[in-house]
């Protein structure tokens, strides 16, 4: 459940993104607009959202952590954009390589460190948040939180730490292996750079 809202944020920071890079006009009245969103609390949203979306309901916390993992895709994606060196834009445009092409095979394919950086705050942030849901009668591993307190018994509020940190080290771990073999480049210039 919790990166179900990544993957949503991801599909709209990438379009979003994309149109910030070429405008960038557009890029800091968004980014206030996100920044802001992400500053509310989590507790607080799923409250206000409860009467729209129904108590226990996936949207109730999906919504939310949508928008957290879209303010925190954003600049990645914009930034990942704006990195791709111009010389290697150019490269592509005299290789014959057309707007499309140059944006999918170039420009998105140097942007992948910045966006795996992004996904994995954004997918570490999300499992964290989603604990919270459970608040809401959303369940998941936030309710051992939920039980643990109401019977004063620390044991399930423990077993809830340790398995949604273990969780989020295992996704992050998986984003990491992903970003070596989708920009194998970036892990040797990381080390050259040591």
């Amino acid at each position: 459940m919790s990166l179900l809202p990544v993957l949503i944020g991801l599909l709209l920071a990438l379009p979003l993104g994309l149109v910030c890079a070429r405008f960038p006009r557009l890029y800091q009245p968004l980014a206030v607009v996100f920044n802001t969103l992400y500053a509310l609390p989590a507790l607080a949203v799923f409250m206000l959202l409860v009467p729209y979306t129904g108590l226990g309901e996936l949207a109730t916390v999906m919504i939310p952590l949508t928008f957290y993992a879209l303010a925190l895709l954003l600049p990645t994606v914009v930034e990942g954009i704006r990195s791709t060196p111009e010389a290697v834009r150019q490269a592509a445009v005299a290789l014959g390589y057309g707007p499309w092409r140059r944006l999918t095979a170039v420009e998105l394919h140097s942007a992948v460190p910045y966006l795996v950086a992004g996904l994995r705050v954004a997918a570490v942030s999300s499992i964290s948040m989603a604990a919270v849901g459970a608040l809401i009668g959303r369940g998941g591993l936030g309710y051992l939180f939920i039980n643990g307190f109401q019977r004063t018994f620390t044991t399930p509020i423990l077993a809830g730490i340790v398995l949604i940190v273990a969780l989020a080290l295992l996704v992050d771990l998986v984003l990491v292996l992903a970003r070596r073999m989708l920009a194998p480049w970036a892990v040797r210039e990381q080390g050259a750079a040591k």
